[in-house]
């Protein structure tokens, strides 16, 4: 006797879940899109300047990054982009094509090192699960810092990364984790490596009441209402709800956290851009009041991008196709090369 499996949970295309626990994330939407949504295979040889990896770093747990590695003639030591994916935080992986084929842009343009981490996903493995692999991942890069007492090595970022210029970058739900890890990192001294700065791409963050920009912007194709709700729902410890320290940490307080020089990277249409600009305002209020905390005084910036909605520069089609979204994405990328420049 066959016994189906009855759906519980389907959102937007992108998962379904199961009575049995069982999870799907084939792609359903438009077929045009999949290429997106597909796995780009990592390749030890330059293409178009950058090279690819992908390295277990906890034999344990079998936790994965995606090192990205552009050609620098002179092999200068190149400061670390250590990033996190979007998804909500029950979809996409580091080697998805959207996130190669920006991270392979931003890596040459900044001069960096992108080293993405592949994340559990929820709803098997609900928060902190995903922020605890984020974290992880800084700790195995401090273990390389410290290759004088360690055992630890990875060959291209120990002979080309500047332990001392590590940034924290995130979109969407990658952001929420960028202020969860640059959190949890200033209660601990990671010498030899530096946290340099942090830079949070259109974070997740919101509250259980609707706010004005959710009512009223129009919904993208990388961000509905039923995807917030949905994946949050999957995603959040079992009865919490969206004012959780994760998905709300305004609300959880920001003040007496020791934060990182911040580059805080909004979209003009995105639906959760009040509840952004909530958490934009906060740390600034914490910074101006608790500045010994930092390193500099106005340690905040705020990088807007016009006209554009949610992760509008992960959409390939877009950026190829219409001139304002390739210029947005472009301003985009410079200013975060420019944020770099300067820590």
């Amino acid at each position: 006797m066959v016994c189906e499996k009855n759906i519980v949970e389907e959102v937007s295309g992108w998962l379904r879940v199961f009575d049995d626990g069982s999870v799907d994330r084939t792609w359903t939407g438009p077929p045009e899109v999949k290429f997106m949504a597909e796995p780009v295979p990592p390749h030890s040889e330059f293409i178009n300047g950058v090279a690819t990896r992908d390295v277990v770093i906890d034999p344990k747990s079998g936790l994965r990054v995606r090192i990205y590695l552009p050609d620098t003639a002179d092999y200068e030591k190149l400061p670390i982009l250590l990033h996190f994916h979007g998804g909500g935080f029950c979809i996409s992986q580091a080697d998805w094509y959207m996130y190669y084929s920006i991270y392979t842009r931003l890596a040459l343009s900044a001069k960096a090192i992108c080293v993405s981490v592949y994340l559990r996903l929820a709803p098997e493995h609900r928060l902190p699960a995903a922020c605890h692999d984020g974290f992880s991942a800084l700790l195995w890069l401090r273990s390389l810092a410290q290759s004088g007492s360690s055992s630890s090595h990875e060959p291209w970022l120990n002979a080309y990364a500047d332990f001392n210029r590590v940034f924290l970058i995130g979109d969407s739900s990658g952001g929420n984790l960028v202020h969860q890890v640059a959190a949890w990192a200033g209660k601990l001294d990671l010498g030899p490596l530096r946290l340099a700065g942090a830079i949070p791409i259109h974070p997740g963050f919101v509250r259980s009441q609707r706010s004005k920009s959710e009512l009223e912007e129009p919904e993208s194709p990388f961000l509905t209402l039923d995807m917030v709700d949905k994946f949050l729902k999957l995603a959040l410890p079992v009865g919490s709800t969206k004012d959780h320290p994760i998905t709300c940490p305004m609300g959880a307080g920001i003040s007496g956290l020791r934060l990182p020089p911040m580059l805080f990277c909004v979209a003009e249409k995105d639906l959760i851009r009040d509840t952004e600009m909530e958490y934009y305002e906060a740390v600034k209020k914490a910074c101006n009041t608790n500045n010994n905390n930092y390193e500099e005084v106005d340690h905040v910036e705020l990088l807007i991008s016009s006209g554009m909605g949610h992760s509008f520069y992960l959409n390939k089609i877009a950026v190829d196709m219409d001139n304002k979204t390739a210029q947005e994405t472009q301003k985009l990328i410079q200013g975060i090369a420019d944020f770099i420049n300067k820590h």
